[in-house]
């Protein structure tokens, strides 16, 4: 009986140890997902995070997502971004199959507007079997960020999207280093719609489908007035695991 109880008290302990490192690495993402837009338009702008987990890793998967842009129905861009991923095995940390819980936003939309409107998307999502294992996820994703302006009476439209790229993984410490790379700019005049779309080229490969990025809609359409100034700027982050010891 005293064995039996030993193994319980031990089994109990371990899960709320794993719920609390889980539970902290959801603000640790949050955070990471913050950074993102710090680093994105500097380029040569480097920010270092550094996380401590007993059950869990962070690991990058690339390409998760493909935005494309159209203006008055023409392809104009296309990006192939990555998606930084927290993973603890579901045998040490489980809450339900195919469970979903949005952190930040609160909106499920890949399109956010205004000057506070985040351009990562940070989301908790357990859904098994994958081809890499069994894991309750928290993710960060890249959306993009919509800015209006008017000036001499032109509107002027501006998207924003980090563009996240696989840097080096040495994995001499538990930490997340964002370095801003550069920026591609690209303008257009005489818009009257911008339509964006997001495809999921892993989908198969990684599971990294539409289901479990879980945005609201796969195509937005923004109309704009006539004769509106669209640009779009994609910031180049790589991103290194365990770069700093």
């Amino acid at each position: 009986m005293l064995l039996v109880t030993i193994t319980f008290v031990n089994s109990y302990l371990n899960g709320q140890i794993a719920q609390n490192d889980f539970n902290s690495m959801k603000q640790f993402m949050q955070t990471l997902g913050l950074q993102v837009d710090d680093v994105a338009w500097i380029p040569g702008r480097t920010q270092t995070l550094t996380y401590a987990s007993k059950y869990g890793e962070v690991t990058f998967r690339s390409p998760a997502l493909t935005y494309s842009f159209y203006f008055d129905g023409s392809l104009v861009a296309s990006f192939n971004v990555g998606a930084i991923l927290f993973s603890i095995p579901t045998s040490d940390y489980s809450v339900a199959n195919n469970y979903f819980e949005e952190i930040f936003p609160s909106s499920n939309s890949f399109l956010q507007n205004g000057t506070s409107a985040p351009v990562c998307k940070a989301f908790v999502i357990e859904k098994v079997p994958m081809q890499d294992g069994n894991y309750i996820r928290i993710v960060i994703a890249p959306i993009v960020r919509q800015l209006n302006s008017m000036i001499n009476n032109v509107n002027y439209a501006h998207f924003y999207l980090p563009i996240l790229n696989q840097g080096s993984s040495p994995q001499l410490a538990q930490s997340v280093t964002l370095t801003g790379i550069n920026v591609p700019h690209q303008i257009s005049s005489n818009v009257t719609t911008v339509t964006i779309t997001v495809a999921f080229p892993n989908g198969v490969g990684m599971g990294l489908t539409s289901d479990f990025f879980n945005f609201l809609a796969t195509s937005q359409t923004v109309i704009l007035g006539p004769n509106s100034v669209v640009e779009i700027y994609g910031g180049n982050v790589t991103v290194s695991l365990g770069a700093s010891a």
